[in-house]
């Protein structure tokens, strides 16, 4: 159990707006303390992991959050309840991060590193949003984005 209290990252704020990232953060705590299968639908686990995950989640929580969900004591009910609030932001982020992806150019950067990292944010924000992005796809779009003058190398 003081392993769990140890365990921080960002607590998920009453906005939504790291909860992408948040829910990413807890499925990944929760499975490295044997506590993943607490928050899928075919759960069969005890009370006393249920109770472990739910102090788990209230320390990751805001305080306003804490407070509204303060009588939710199944995890798999804050989880589906926090889901429910918070899922239609992917609605919100996908379209930006297309429109970034579509526009993405390497001659709008001082330097390749500063390119791969427009690259890699992208493509995390079109992956926690559920897109499949390969890497043959970033390579085919950092490919398509040279100079004219350039084709050669390319192809």
């Amino acid at each position: 159990m003081s392993n769990l209290t140890k365990l921080e990252f960002t607590a998920l704020d009453i906005t939504g707006k790291n909860y992408l990232t948040w829910i990413l953060d807890a499925e990944i705590n929760l499975a490295a303390n044997g506590l993943g299968n607490t928050i899928n639908d075919e759960n069969t686990t005890s009370d006393q992991d249920k109770v472990k995950e739910m102090i788990f989640f209230r320390l990751h929580l805001h305080e306003g959050l804490k407070i509204e969900y303060l009588t939710v004591k199944d995890p798999l009910v804050l989880w589906n309840n926090l889901k429910e609030r918070y899922d239609h932001l992917k609605t919100i982020i996908l379209p930006k991060a297309q429109f970034e992806w579509l526009h993405l150019c390497l001659q709008d950067f001082k330097s390749v590193s500063e390119y791969n990292s427009a690259l890699f944010r992208i493509t995390s924000k079109l992956k926690l949003c559920g897109e499949v992005i390969s890497k043959v796809d970033m390579l085919e779009k950092t490919l398509s984005t040279f100079h004219a003058s350039n084709v050669l190398l390319q192809q």
